[in-house]
């Protein structure tokens, strides 16, 4: 895992000293993301150099340290991730170059970093990929082509920035790479920040900053010499396409019983959990008590005793304060490590803490990033980092086995809504805001033991008004535009801004309507799959991890496991009312239901209870309406009544209220003005 960075400047004007000084500078502003080693290469003919920041994990030699350039000198490379396969990759490697007649490699080292290098200058990128097992953002120089290619994982774990600008190309993994080039200078993107208003983050290709491009997952973008001097960029191309995955799955469900598809599964996993547990350096996992952490925590235990290797290390962060109950998974992770018989640690985090935190998180994300439980998901990752260098989580396991409440509750209604009129869903929407969201939750704690498990929610009065929202719409995108929008109409509050166009907007990148029907349970995985998936929870973990130098890995979103996760009957995602059969039977194999079949809680923290305490001081300093208007990107208006009704206590509007806090503090670290 590391950072990279480069600049690609054709014109030959600037001297291959100063680019490369530049593209270490660039670099070194990820420094977190690689503190074990940094290196630049340039190629003085071709006006390009490479930085790289390094985090050593496999072949921690200097056999291991990038940029790299491949042994018949052609391409130079500078990787971020890991390949799994390596190892069987490598052995195609030699396998293609004897049976051509080609020498053979004279490896150096075991890095993957060596084999994928050697791969991609044997077959070329996309096949190259396509033979890949991993995640990974990487650029690749052709010395005789001179051509550079960016390409960025599958499902878009790792990041990849780029901008054309004065005549050349940047790219950075993180957004202050970019910013760190010599005269780049961009404002904000209003389009982009309407966008981001709505969903609390920027979805790639989309960035926060005027002319800035996001490399979306799964995608490789090829620039020669002529596009670099123009400034006109080609057109990105996907060398792996989850629609095509979702068609094919849907078209061809698995045939089997059910208990075969979960053998199977069973099986997919295990591969991968022991493929991503390889390292030269100790590996954890971060372990919440749910279902995806915990069977993830589980195969890891089993590999370990397979191997007689020592106990798993599981970190997990719960509340000081007895009123955040609601969002303490703690003690459920504890249970779920006592059983499996893991080394575990707890972080505790205190009310007095959010401050500090949430004052760092701007740094530490590079970009707005609005998702309040980035907060906690940097605190654990520091505790993490702290024994491990590696650790496995269960990202991908919602999206990809409907776990989300919209996946199971949500498609149930948008089906029974069909039938009933509008005028009648709004004024259902009516009656539900009529009583505040704590008052909802009150009725809902005076019937809780008459409710069906599947109707226990946590913050139900907030999923309520949540809903009423969402009721009065005529079309499925509408549905699922209201269930996941912060502020349903981000016009209102930055005006002027037409907000760029994302997946719900292009029904010409969904699945065929008649495997996948608008509104139904495979349709909202697959657009949560492909934007929220990738922009917001892989976002969340790459740069909570990576802001302390950890590297996170995921054995869900393997690509065997999420091409098989697609070819699910129905029944295996969701079964009485409840998501993630499929996991669910797995997991009841290691783990008893009783430790964690329980209602969703999610990754949250009190965000709403903190802007009223600890927070208030800060927020309202970045709130002020003189502020805001002077600034000129939000109407203060708005704003304004979104915080006094939270302060009164009757209305939750932290969910509109932390955008735009962490938008400001962005603004503010940036250094951007209106």
């Amino acid at each position: 895992m590391c950072g990279i960075a480069g600049i690609f400047a054709p014109s030959g004007t600037t001297a291959a000293q100063e680019l490369a000084e530049a593209a270490l500078r660039m670099a070194d502003v990820q420094g977190h993301r690689g503190p074990d080693g940094r290196g630049v290469w340039a190629d003085p003919d071709g006006g390009l150099a490479l930085g790289h920041r390094r985090l050593a994990v496999l072949e921690l030699s200097a056999a291991g340290a990038q940029p790299m350039v491949s042994h018949c000198g052609r391409c130079a490379l500078v990787f971020n991730g890991e390949i799994y396969n390596h190892s069987d990759l490598r052995a195609q490697v030699d396998a293609a170059r004897a049976y051509s007649g080609r020498p053979a490699v004279a490896w150096r080292g075991r890095s993957d970093t060596e084999t994928l290098l050697e791969a991609l200058a044997l077959w070329g990128v996309e096949e190259a990929l396509k033979r890949s097992t991993g995640m990974f953002a990487l650029a690749l120089w052709d010395r005789r082509d001179r051509t550079l290619a960016l390409a960025r994982d599958r499902m878009g774990e790792k990041p990849l920035h780029y901008a054309a600008s004065r005549g050349r190309i940047l790219f950075a993994s993180e957004l202050p790479g970019l910013t760190a080039a010599p005269d780049f200078c961009p404002g904000v993107d209003k389009s982009a920040l309407a966008l981001y208003l709505r969903l609390s983050c920027v979805p790639a290709p989309h960035c926060i900053l005027s002319g800035v491009r996001k490399l979306p997952a799964g995608h490789v973008l090829t620039i020669g010499e002529g596009e670099a001097k123009s400034g006109s960029l080609p057109a990105t191309r996907p060398y792996w396409s989850l629609k095509a995955v979702a068609e094919a799955g849907l078209a061809l469900p698995f045939a089997g019983t059910d208990e075969e598809a979960l053998d199977r599964l069973l099986d997919l996993l295990r591969q991968s959990v022991r493929g991503q547990m390889l390292a030269d350096v100790p590996v954890g996992a971060l372990l919440s008590g749910g279902i995806d952490s915990s069977l993830v925590t589980a195969l890891m235990t089993e590999a370990a005793q397979a191997s007689g290797g020592p106990k798993v290390r599981t970190f997990t962060i719960g509340y000081e304060d007895a009123r955040t109950g609601g969002y303490d998974e703690s003690p459920q992770a504890e249970a779920v490590a006592r059983h499996l018989g893991t080394e575990h640690t707890t972080l505790t985090f205190r009310a007095e803490d959010a401050l500090a935190q949430a004052t760092r998180l701007v740094k530490a994300a590079g970009e707005p990033f609005a998702d309040a439980s980035f907060l906690p998901a940097r605190l654990v990752a520091g505790l993490t980092k702290g024994h491990v260098t590696v650790c496995l989580t269960g990202d991908g396991g919602d999206e990809l086995f409907a776990g989300y409440n919209r996946h199971v509750q949500g498609a149930a209604l948008w089906a029974q809504m069909s039938g009933i009129s509008p005028g009648l869903r709004g004024l259902a929407a009516g009656l539900l805001q009529a009583l505040p969201p704590r008052a909802w939750d009150r009725v809902f704690a005076l019937l809780g033991p008459l409710l069906p498990k599947s109707a226990r929610q946590r913050l139900p009065g907030e999923k309520l008004h949540k809903l009423a929202q969402a009721l009065p719409v005529r079309v499925a995108p509408a549905f699922y535009s209201a269930l996941v929008s912060a502020w349903p109409d981000p016009g209102l509050l930055a005006p002027g801004a037409a907000e760029s166009s994302w997946i719900l907007r292009q029904p010409g990148g969904w699945p065929a309507p008649a495997l996948c029907p608008e509104g139904g349970t495979a349709w909202m995985q697959f657009l949560d799959s492909l934007w929220y998936l990738p922009e917001d929870i892989l976002t969340k973990v790459d740069r909570a991890c990576m802001s302390v130098g950890l590297e996170p890995r995921a054995p869900y979103l393997d690509r065997r496991v999420a091409e098989f996760a697609w070819s699910l009957p129905a029944h295996m995602r969701v079964r009485a009312g409840q998501g993630k059969w499929a996991l669910r039977g797995l997991l009841s194999r290691y783990v008893p239901p009783a430790l964690w079949d329980r209602p969703k809680m999610g990754f949250g923290v009190p965000l709403d209870a903190w802007l009223r305490g600890p927070l208030k001081a800060w927020a309202e300093a970045l709130l002020d309406p003189e502020r805001l208007a002077c600034e000129g990107y939000f109407e203060p208006g708005p704003v304004a009544s979104a915080w006094a009704e939270h302060q009164s206590g009757r209305f939750n509007r932290q969910y509109r209220l932390w955008p735009v806090l962490m938008f400001q503090s962005w603004l503010e670290s940036a250094g951007i003005s209106g």
